[in-house]
C-alpha cells in the first residue's frame, strides 16, 4: 500500500530484496519509499513486509532546531494506522519493541532492503503449477471447437 498522498505518484509494488530509500517525491508532501535505482517510483509495502536498515532508523525533528530522533533498531516491520481517517497518514513501521513510527516522519536518505513479504495465504508455486498443468487442456479445448 502506498499513503493516500502519494496515489498520484507513480508506484510499484515492493519484491523480495529490493534496496530502498526513505524520500520524498515532487507534488506530494508525505516521504514514503523509493528503489535506490529510481528515486521518482515509490515502491508500496503490503501490510507485514519486513525490512532491514542500513542504520539506526531516525526520524526527522518535530520543531526546527531539534536533533533527529534515532530510535536504536534496524528492523521493523510494515503496518498501516488510523485506517478509519481517510485523510491522515496510515503507513508506519513497527519495531519489535512495539513503537510505532509514520513513515511520512522517517529522515529521507535511509536506506532499507525488503527481507520478506507477507504471505498471502495461498501456496503460489502451486498455483502456478496448476495453472501451466491446466494450459495444454484449454488450448486441446479450442482446437476441438
Amino acid at each position: 500500500m502506498c499513503d493516500y498522498s502519494l496515489h498520484n505518484v507513480a508506484s510499484r509494488p515492493a519484491r523480495v530484496g529490493d534496496r530502498l530509500v526513505s524520500a520524498g517525491f515532487p507534488g506530494s508532501i508525505t516521504r514514503g519509499f523509493a528503489s535506490i535505482d529510481d528515486a521518482n517510483v515509490a515502491v508500496c509495502l503490503m501490510p507485514g513486509t519486513e525490512l532491514a536498515f542500513e542504520r539506526d532508523i531516525e526520524s526527522h525533528a518535530a520543531w526546527q532546531g531539534e536533533p533527529a530522533r534515532t530510535y536504536g533498531q534496524k528492523v521493523a516491520r510494515f503496518r498501516q494506522v488510523n485506517v478509519e481517517t481517510p485523510m491522515a497518514h496510515h503507513d508506519a513501521l513497527e519495531f519489535p519493541d512495539g513503537t510505532i513510527v509514520l513513515i511520512t516522519n522517517l529522515r529521507e536518505g535511509q536506506r532499507a532492503t525488503v527481507l520478506q513479504l507477507p504471505s498471502t495465504g495461498r501456496d503460489q508455486r502451486h498455483e502456478q503449477d496448476a495453472q501451466a498443468a491446466s494450459a495444454p487442456a484449454a488450448s486441446e479445448e479450442a482446437a476441438n471447437v
